[in-house]
């Protein structure tokens, strides 16, 4: 029997989606790892107030948190971190959040202990093990040094007796040292200013010495352009990489001085590398590659045969393959995935035992058809270009709207903004289907998945070819007359957030704007913000002095006159990314000039909210803003 719906106005349905259920199956992963039969991934958990928890899954199957609090295995090396910890015969060497320094814990201990000294403001991350001489490999980020921060290789010894020894340095920047088989060589990615890792990078080998110093040290890659990034070695003791050089990032190995490109496809094998430590394919032979593929915006999960080149999917059901990637090891492979109607958890896959979920939340307790499940689109934008994003319908088994109206709609801005948007089951986006907002998630130009040249349209564009996506999106949907063209809302953090003011200045098609520390102050961003992405505004909009005025002409503070509608602004004040300073001059600007504007700011939380009273105020705040501004009854979302 069909269940008849109540009508009520779009945006004030009641839900099952609460602010609680969000917080509750907030857990983030990270730092997927493998040692024998033992796996383990951290977990950020907005329940411990933003806690990093290094979480251990043993040969039995059972789960259990592998450190102590109040200890949280999270690094800043580069701002962004990733590459918190490691393990050697089942003892765990990780960075600890509130000092960033190296711990060694081993089961028997009863408390973790400190391997690296106080040196004021040093950090360590991307561990990897060098059992032949006792050691850790780590990148070292040292911040006492005068001018902007001082980036090497160095090892650490495991027992914490003596000093760290400096491997390598000169680059600005360094990732992903590994060793081979034999323990004797290693390799690496380095790059220097202006490049992100996404723009330049080289590929280093080295060999070590008895006194594990490194010599022969040489570039086996990177080419102008080239993106080149995660090497690995196969059992075998085959140097792999990706790289695109063919306008994929595409996975190559190097035989005998030649390099074959093993997945020759118009896909990816990586994404935009902002954190250390993940990887997105590993060998359970020396024969076969398993590997995550990212196809116009949808990932698989595939086993690759490197003789002949072929594809077998290895799990149907993944449609997404989150930020930590994949990691193998004994024929097992450890994964963060999800699909449309799940969000992100880790699972393990072996051969004879297929897959197995291993992290839990409350979101089964939501039933499924409250999900409005994503629509891949595409449209056309400025100068006939194609650009993407993922449509989600209101969906709410339980209301419809009224007959003469049209819902509103919320225009979604990804960070980034050389990043990307999924269709993996986001509460957050499922919080406004379910109480009656369309939402567009917006891969615009400059977006990963869609290979090299849909990435570098994004080159000197920023704030001009995004806005014009997140506008083009917006009106590609009044114009299929499934949304009203007067309750237009955009919303976006971070660079999001960036794109979300400049398109309120940009276009009058926008009625109401959510900006999660965003960025209005170009010119400050290129000032003040940390080493790892003090040129990035280089390739997205010029070199900084010499194109000032490119940098006043995009940034919205200086434009606020060409903004017209409410805006809400969230802030972290111990943000060191995007300063708080920002925010704060954007709201005064916006007061001067008589445009509603709600500031709210956030103690003790820095580049992206962590905390679950954070969490909570943040949606109903922009609920109850929404409400007012487009008019519609506001319900509790608790």
């Amino acid at each position: 029997m069909t269940e008849i719906k109540e009508t009520a106005p779009y945006g004030s349905w009641q839900s099952p989606i609460t602010s609680e259920k969000i917080i509750s199956s907030g857990n983030v992963f990270s730092d997927l790892h493998i040692e024998k039969e033992t796996i383990y991934w951290i977990e950020m958990r907005p329940l411990e107030d933003g806690r990093c928890v290094i979480v251990k899954r043993s040969p039995d199957n059972s789960v259990h948190d592998a450190i102590p609090k109040p200890f949280s295995a999270r690094t800043t090396v580069h701002e962004y971190g990733g590459g918190s910890f490691t393990t050697c015969n089942g003892v765990i060497y990780f960075a600890n959040f509130a000092d960033q320094k190296v711990y060694r814990y081993r089961p028997k201990d009863q408390q973790p202990v400190s391997i690296t000294d106080s040196e004021g403001d040093t950090r360590y991350a991307n561990f990897i093990p060098d059992k032949k001489r006792e050691r850790l490999i780590s990148i070292h980020e040292d911040h006492t040094v005068e001018g902007e921060a001082r980036n090497t290789l160095v090892s650490i010894p495991m027992n914490g007796q003596g000093s760290k020894l400096d491997l390598t340095f000169g680059a600005d920047f360094y990732s992903s040292p590994v060793l081979d088989p034999s323990n004797d060589t290693l390799a690496w990615v380095q790059w220097n200013h202006p490049n992100m890792p996404w723009d330049e990078t080289e590929l280093w080998i080295a060999d070590i010495t008895v006194e594990g110093t490194l010599v022969n040290k040489r570039k086996i890659r990177g080419n102008a352009g080239e993106s080149v990034c995660h090497p690995l070695w196969s059992p075998d003791g085959i140097l792999h990489f990706i790289s695109d050089s063919n306008g994929w990032w595409n996975i190559y190995r190097i035989e005998e001085e030649h390099t074959i490109n093993v997945t020759p496809v118009e896909a990816e094998f990586t994404q935009a590398q902002w954190g250390l430590g993940s990887l997105c394919y590993g060998f359970t032979d020396k024969h076969t590659i398993a590997g995550a593929m990212n196809k116009q915006g949808l990932w698989e999960l595939l086993k690759i045969d490197i003789a002949s080149k072929k594809f077998k999917k290895i799990s149907p059901e993944i449609s997404d393959i989150g930020r930590s990637g994949i990691k193998v090891g004994n024929n097992t492979i450890v994964f963060e995935g999800a699909r449309a109607s799940e969000s992100f958890s880790v699972f393990v896959h072996k051969a004879q035992e297929g897959i197995i979920k291993f992290t839990h939340d409350d979101i089964n307790e939501i039933p499924r058809h409250y999900y409005s499940i994503p629509e891949p689109i595409k449209y056309e934008t400025d100068k006939n270009q194609i650009a993407h994003a993922f449509y989600y319908p209101p969906n709410n088994p339980r209301y419809e709207g009224p007959e003469c109206e049209l819902p509103p709609l919320l225009v979604m801005s990804h960070g980034g903004p050389t990043g990307a948007t999924n269709t993996s089951l986001n509460l957050q986006i499922q919080f406004w289907t379910s109480r009656g907002f369309a939402v567009i998630d917006v891969n615009y130009r400059g977006s990963t998945g869609y290979g090299t040249e849909y990435r570098r349209m994004l080159n000197n564009n920023w704030g001009i070819v995004d806005v014009e996506d997140c506008i083009g999106g917006a009106q590609f949907l009044i114009n299929k007359g499934i949304v009203d063209e007067k309750r237009i809302g955009i919303r976006g953090g971070s660079a999001g957030g960036y794109t979300t003011l400049a398109s309120l200045v940009s276009s009058d098609i926008f009625s109401a704007g959510a900006s999660y520390y965003g960025v209005s102050d170009l010119r400050a961003l290129a000032k003040d913000t940390h080493k790892f992405e003090s040129r990035y505004l280089d390739s997205l909009i010029g070199p900084y002095p010499e194109r000032e005025d490119l940098y006043e002409s995009r940034s919205p503070l200086f434009n606020v006159n060409d903004i017209s509608c409410p805006v809400i602004i969230f802030q972290g004040l111990e943000d060191k990314i995007v300063l708080p300073n920002q925010s704060e001059k954007m709201t005064n600007s916006l007061r001067e000039r008589n445009i509603p504007v709600t500031y709210i700011t956030f103690e003790g939380e820095q580049h992206g909210f962590r905390k679950a009273e954070s969490i909570k105020k943040t949606l109903s705040s922009e609920l109850c803003f929404y409400a007012n501004v487009f008019g519609f009854p506001v319900t509790s979302p608790r």
